[in-house]
C-alpha cells in the first residue's frame, strides 16, 4: 500500500465547536478524520461538508446495517456527499455487501467500502452471550471472508488479527483497526488495543486513534509522534 496518509483521527465530540478547535490544530496533509453516529446524529451532512471544505478527507463511520436494498441507498446517499470511506456491518451479509457494492456502480464519486467485523469492545465472553461459539479471531476471519466475497475493499478489525487476516486475504483487501493505542496509554473501553507500530507491522492499513490524541494537550505533537513511530514499518 502506498498511501502515507495512513492515520484517521476519530472526531468523537459532542459538539461541533471542540471539533473544529481540534481540526485547527491538525493538518490534512497528515491525517484523515472519522465522523461517527454521535456527531452525524446531532449536525448531519453540513457537519461532514465543513470538514471537508477544511480539506479533511472523511471516514464516515456509520454501520449500515439493514435490509440490503435500504442499504443500498444510504451508500449511495454517502457517495453523494463525497466521503472517503464507510462502514458497513459483515454481519449483515453478503448480499446487503454486494447491493452496497452494485449502489456504486454509475457513481462519480466511489468510497471506500469497509466492513465491521467484531467490535473491537467486544471479547469471546461478548460473542458466547450472543450463541456463537467460535473464538473471536475466527469469527473475524470468517466475517473477513464474506466481506471480500461481497466486493468490500475491506473491514475494520482489530490490529490483533491483521497478521492473520493478511495471510487468509487478497494483498490488495485494507485492514483498518480501531482499539491503537501508544504504549502508555489508557485502554479505556477497548478490549483488543495493539500500539501504532505493532499494527502496522501486522499488516493494517489504516489506523483509527481518538482519544489518545483528542484529548492530547498538544495533538498535532501527539499525532507526529505516532507518524514517526510508525514510519519505519
Amino acid at each position: 500500500m502506498n498511501d502515507n496518509n495512513r492515520i484517521i483521527v476519530a472526531l468523537d465530540f459532542d459538539n461541533r465547536a471542540d471539533a473544529m478547535t481540534l481540526l485547527d490544530k491538525l493538518s490534512p496533509q497528515s491525517c484523515r478524520v472519522k465522523v461517527g453516529k454521535e456527531l452525524f446524529t446531532r449536525f448531519g451532512p453540513d457537519l461532514v461538508r465543513e470538514v471537508q471544505q477544511r480539506g479533511f478527507e472523511v471516514f464516515l463511520d456509520l454501520k449500515f446495517h439493514d435490509i440490503p436494498n435500504t442499504v443500498a441507498k444510504a451508500v449511495a446517499a454517502a457517495a453523494e456527499l463525497g466521503v472517503w470511506m464507510l462502514t458497513l456491518h459483515a454481519s449483515g451479509g453478503e448480499a446487503m455487501m454486494r447491493a452496497a457494492r452494485e449502489a456504486l456502480a454509475d457513481s462519480d464519486h466511489k468510497p471506500l467500502l469497509v466492513a465491521v467485523t467484531v467490535l473491537t469492545s467486544m471479547a469471546e465472553e461478548d460473542l458466547m452471550a450472543q450463541g456463537i461459539s467460535r473464538a473471536t479471531e475466527e469469527q473475524v476471519q470468517r466475517l473477513a471472508a464474506i466481506a471480500q466475497e461481497g466486493g468490500m475493499d475491506g473491514v475494520v478489525c482489530s490490529a490483533s488479527e491483521a497478521a492473520s487476516l493478511r495471510r487468509l486475504l487478497s494483498e490488495n483487501f485494507l485492514l483498518v483497526t480501531p482499539g491503537i493505542r501508544p504504549a502508555g496509554d489508557a485502554a479505556d473501553d477497548q478490549k483488543r488495543i495493539v500500539t501504532p507500530g505493532d499494527a502496522v507491522h501486522a499488516g493494517s492499513n489504516y489506523l483509527v486513534i481518538g482519544r489518545p490524541i483528542t484529548r492530547a494537550r498538544h495533538p498535532d505533537v501527539k499525532l507526529q509522534a505516532i507518524l514517526e513511530e510508525i514510519s519505519g514499518n
